[in-house]
């Protein structure tokens, strides 16, 4: 038997999912992109993401994997046919054969998560299902001083979820900063990636995108950190509080988790 592995890269507005991972009676990414390749292989398959991302969380860059055996589908149709059984909040961009010792989660080498803000007095009605609206001035001189406290290998025990029992809670950031951006929020197809960042700092402050670049994140780690740095942003918190936070290695002395609808999976690099 000739057995396949066949990499996706994955967009999908986490709005209305249960976060990422199949939850019995729980409508989420992994159950709509597992049932839509069992319709077109024939036999029941689960394909098995990167990153177990959060209900209301999106992603521009998720990576899958999925298995077949004996399955005469080219792969490169594998795309135009799963998106056709796929609702039209989840889309398959890139598919590809992998190795057969290809690890979807410990062979990524970082991920990036981008967190979205607006701080306009009236909310943005057409974004508010993928931003946290904070109708305030940010000191985004201050977040990002404390964002660099953040940067390197720690323990981020204090930015992990109560629910998050690894043992191993060290984590290394490799980048952590705020960006900013003028007038309407730029493409949502702008991951990025491939865009030198000084692209998206102008002057207006009234969209702000945390950037969060690291070789794993924990539970609820990027939200967590979201919270920390909006308390320095608006003056409760001074920017060296973010040393101390790490330095306890507790839950609580972080601030209030971000909601989830700001957060987005912007890329993981294998």
């Amino acid at each position: 038997m000739k057995r396949r592995k066949i990499k996706l890269t994955i967009q999908y507005d986490g709005a209305d999912y249960c976060g990422w991972q199949i939850q019995p009676g729980e409508h989420t990414v992994q159950g709509e992109l597992s049932a839509a390749v069992t319709d077109l292989v024939g036999w029941k398959t689960t394909v098995h993401g990167a990153s177990r991302t959060d209900a209301g969380v999106s992603a521009l860059g998720q990576s899958a994997v999925f298995e077949v055996v004996d399955c005469r589908i080219p792969t490169e149709n594998f795309k135009k046919a799963i998106n056709d059984r796929l609702p039209c909040d989840i889309a398959v961009i890139e598919v590809s054969d992998a190795d057969d010792k290809f690890d979807v989660i410990g062979d990524a080498k970082s991920k990036l998560y981008r967190y979205t803000i607006y701080t306009g007095q009236t909310r943005p009605v057409l974004d508010i299902r993928h931003c946290w609206h904070i109708p305030a001035e940010l000191n985004v001189e201050a977040m990002n001083k404390a964002a660099q406290f953040l940067v390197g290998e720690h323990d981020f025990k204090s930015f992990a979820s109560a629910k998050d029992n690894r043992e191993d809670s060290v984590r290394t950031i490799f980048r952590c900063e705020i960006l900013t951006s003028l007038g309407p929020r730029p493409s949502s197809l702008d991951t990025g990636i491939n865009k030198p960042n000084h692209e998206l700092r102008v002057t207006s402050h009234d969209w702000l995108y945390i950037d969060a670049e690291g070789d794993g994140f924990l539970y609820n780690m990027v939200r967590n950190i979201v919270g920390s740095l909006v308390e320095v942003g608006v003056g409760r918190w001074k920017a060296d509080k973010m040393k101390e936070v790490l330095e306890a290695k507790v839950r609580t002395a972080a601030g209030p988790i971000a909601p989830p609808q700001g957060l987005c999976l912007m890329w993981i690099k294998y």
